[in-house]
């Protein structure tokens, strides 16, 4: 039985492990970041403008974009007043639910996306996916799902 001062130190099959994937966790954001610089986006940026471009007339609550986009509805609110000064998108009530408040891409938002769009997946397919085989990639898939976990700072209501 463990003691209550003993942390259950990491064994090296285990630090091997966390070691990894800290290492991604902080090196990969800033190379992703670094291929979408020529059109002057991070990849928060970036995967908030492609959630809104995909959705059904490039119209998505605010509160189930920052659940897509792994980010707060304060961080998204900031990102897309951003957008909505540089003229990329417009927010509006929600007219099915005026609690709601919606993100709309505008024309120029969705250029900017398709702009983009290829800078992103060629770094994602460099830095991530071309070294892994289809085992790999299914394993990656399958650990990041295991560890997702809702955002805390997620409401259903914004």
């Amino acid at each position: 039985m463990a003691r209550e001062d003993d942390p259950g130190w990491l064994t090296a099959e285990e630090k091997a492990a966390w070691t990894g994937m800290a290492a991604l966790m902080l090196l990969l954001p800033g190379k992703l970041d670094a291929a979408l610089r020529p059109v002057d986006l991070t990849l928060f940026e970036y995967l908030t403008l492609s959630h809104i471009s995909e959705a059904p007339d490039r119209r998505i609550r605010m509160s189930e974009l920052a659940f897509l986009a792994n980010g707060s509805l304060s961080r998204l609110s900031n990102v897309v007043k951003r957008f909505e000064q540089r003229g990329w998108a417009t927010r509006s009530p929600d007219p099915a639910d005026g609690r709601y408040t919606l993100a709309e891409l505008t024309d120029a938002g969705y250029r900017l996306v398709v702009e983009a769009a290829p800078l992103h997946v060629r770094s994602v397919r460099a830095l991530v996916l071309d070294p892994l085989s289809p085992t790999d990639m299914r394993a990656l898939a399958r650990i990041a799902d295991k560890m997702r976990v809702v955002h805390p700072n997620f409401s259903q209501k914004d």
